[in-house]
């Protein structure tokens, strides 16, 4: 068993030590229901390459089950039965009704141009639809690291040739561009769902006691390890919207440091143009990138893959807040340290489960066929427009054209979209704080969120006889 799946196991039995559930329902929530391997060939400049990829089925204990699939020559199996794992607890935590999955294809997509990606993906896909692996029903894929948008179209696709009758096709991935019947918010979500945790977390000022820090959040310094989507995006609406001070970016090539604070979209336009930071001078150039984690900082956001933060490392963390952004990004022996150290941890299946919020949205619109708030708006313009009528007739005065602007404008798809998503974050994490704070056999946000988790899995495989 690797590190990371080794890991993810300990964390849970932890939590199981916690619930009175019999031995037999504990090992059947741990164990991964299956996994299945492919291999194929794909003839490419001149000559036949054989790929390995895979698709895990953690959980069915709600289907259809939920889960990206990456694009990563790292990839392997216990990793993704791994992800599959958090995928059910992330699902749970934030009750969206799937089960967990994951898959992996082990391929470096820098190494191959745009149209040999997609013969791969489409090749990838048709072995895993025949197999019910991707189905509207079944099992829903989204994007992960090194798969995008454009990836998920492609899959669409392929399941649509397949089943050519089903009306529901649409809705056999998330994380689709916006105009193949995705949804709109869907890229930023994962970041968004970040930045609503971080913001509630500073609204709870016994726990912020507890991290070592004061209120309110506004120009509280953080770092952020990874500036992927994810890590941009949390970055950009913590720092925007919630005027924290961005002091710290890591990349896998080296890292940028300024205590006086970087400009998000600065920081990204030079990345996306150079591939790296070296030569910015908006901030100091660190080539080793794990050297950054180590900074003084209120926050730190890592936000790229997982143990990143291990026993090498954990006690050199100055951090009083760590919001896994990432998946598994702290390793067992990590967590104990950074928890002896009073490190105030906000696990990934909590942290970063807005990716499958929103992707729950893109399902359900997929299978109503019909974009949000279509139906509502215009008589919810013209029920404001008639309130704010009243209004000035009633004070004899007009309304400021920026109130009457924000009314009329009416309810868009992302302003549903963000709105539901900051509901399903916020009841999220005051159900794993009223574990953390009313158990007192919990000490860390962690074993709180997996028993919380875990309690409404076996509750729902106790309702089908288990």
């Amino acid at each position: 068993m690797n590190n990371f799946l080794n890991d993810t196991t300990k964390f849970v039995n932890k939590a199981l030590k916690l619930i009175p559930i019999s031995d037999g329902l504990a090992e059947k929530i741990i164990t991964c229901n299956s996994t299945y391997t492919v291999r194929f060939g794909v003839r490419l400049r001149g000559d036949i390459h054989t790929f390995e990829g895979w698709r895990s089925v953690h959980s069915e204990h709600m289907e259809p089950t939920k889960g990206g699939i990456r694009f990563d020559l790292d990839t392997h199996a216990e990793e993704v039965e791994a992800l599959a794992a958090l995928m059910s607890y992330k699902n749970a935590i934030i009750n969206v009704p799937f089960g967990g999955s994951k898959g992996g294809l082990k391929i470096n997509p820098n190494d191959w141009e745009v149209h040999e990606i997609e013969k791969v993906t489409r090749r990838f896909a048709q072995e895993l639809i025949k197999r019910d692996l991707i189905s509207p029903s079944q099992n829903v894929p989204a994007p992960d690291i090194g798969s995008s948008s454009r990836e998920m179209a492609w899959i669409a696709d392929e399941y649509r040739k397949i089943h050519p009758t089903d009306i529901n096709a649409a809705g056999c991935v998330t994380g689709k561009p916006a105009n193949k019947n995705g949804l709109e918010g869907r890229e930023e979500a994962t970041g968004r769902g970040v930045q609503y945790i971080v913001r509630e977390f500073f609204k709870n000022e016994d726990l912020v006691k507890i991290a070592g820090l004061k209120c309110p959040m506004k120009d509280k310094t953080f770092i952020t390890q990874g500036f992927g989507n994810v890590g941009y995006h949390a970055s950009k609406f913590i720092s925007e919207d919630n005027d924290m001070k961005l002091i710290g970016i890591a990349e896998y090539n080296g890292a940028i440091y300024n205590p006086d604070g970087l400009n998000v979209e600065h920081a990204k336009k030079f990345f996306t143009k150079h591939g790296s930071f070296e030569k910015y001078t908006k901030g100091s150039f660190i080539k080793d990138a794990s050297l950054i984690l180590k900074k003084e900082c209120d926050v730190l956001i890592p936000a790229a893959r997982e143990n990143v933060i291990t026993e090498k490392n954990a006690d050199e963390i100055k951090a009083k807040l760590i919001v896994e952004a990432a998946n598994g990004p702290i390793s067992y022996k990590g967590h104990s340290i950074l928890k002896r150290k009073k490190v105030f941890i906000i696990p990934d299946i909590l942290a970063n489960s807005g990716g499958v919020a929103v992707s729950y949205f893109e399902w359900v619109k997929n299978l109503q066929h019909i974009r949000f708030g279509r139906l509502e708006k215009r008589k919810n313009i013209i029920q404001l427009s008639s309130l704010i009528q009243a209004i000035e007739s009633m004070t004899n005065s007009s309304m400021p054209e920026k109130y009457k602007t924000n009314l009329l404008d009416g309810v868009n798809e992302i302003d549903l979209v963000r709105s539901g998503l900051d509901d399903m974050m916020i009841d999220g994490f005051q159900e794993v704080k009223k574990e953390f704070i009313e158990n007192d056999k919990i000490n860390d946000f962690r074993t709180a969120a997996f028993k919380v988790a875990i309690q409404k899995i076996a509750m729902s495989y106790e309702s089908i006889g288990l």
